[in-house]
């Protein structure tokens, strides 16, 4: 490994989840399998945010070892993700660190964007996007980076119309439920 790869070379890989994504990284890239294992970590990474059972599972200490192990494992059954995948998770479980799986997979996903010299965009729509809406965006994007840009989308009807996004720390809030807010308190002041 590189001076490059060292933990402490970016602040996304200091700490627990760091250093796992780190050495799951290393083991991906050693088994030609760096984008299998990134697939399998934003599916496990999905079904983390849509369940209150399974974070409650990873995050509470009241599940034994054993117990953790053996539902993180049919969940990843479900998901259908790779050996290593399912090796890492399992590890992860055993050590009892299934609290920090999220932090890791944040870890691994942004640094395989940083190696490969991409940006991540997180996107919250009101409604699902287009190809076409998806490929226009990309390329706006694309101008605004001068680069390779991941875009992750989330779909929140809340915002009405138009689009949230955010890249490395910048936001963009071009929603309506925004604008409308604006207009609200504009109007507030006028009388």
């Amino acid at each position: 490994m590189g001076a490059s790869g060292l933990a402490g070379d970016n602040a996304s890989l200091s700490g627990l989840g760091g250093r796992y994504a780190l050495a799951l990284l290393d083991l991906a890239d050693e088994k030609k399998q760096l984008d299998q294992v990134a697939e399998d970590l934003r599916g496990l990474k999905a079904l983390l945010d849509e369940s209150d059972d399974l974070r409650r599972l990873v995050r509470s200490p009241i599940f034994t070892r054993q117990q953790q192990a053996a539902a993180i494992g049919a969940v990843a059954d479900r998901l259908g993700v790779c050996d290593l995948t399912r090796r890492f998770i399992s590890v992860v479980a055993q050590n009892r660190r299934l609290f920090a799986l999220d932090s890791m997979i944040d870890a691994y996903l942004a640094e395989l964007a940083r190696r490969r010299g991409e940006v991540q965009a997180q996107v919250t729509a009101a409604r699902a996007l287009s190809d076409a809406q998806l490929q226009k965006l990309d390329e706006t994007l694309r101008g605004i980076v001068g680069g390779k840009v991941d875009i992750e989308v989330t779909v929140d009807p809340g915002l009405i119309g138009g689009l949230v996004v955010k890249v490395g720390s910048r936001m963009i809030d071009n929603s309506l439920r925004t604008k409308l807010q604006r207009l609200q308190l504009a109007m507030k002041g006028v009388g």
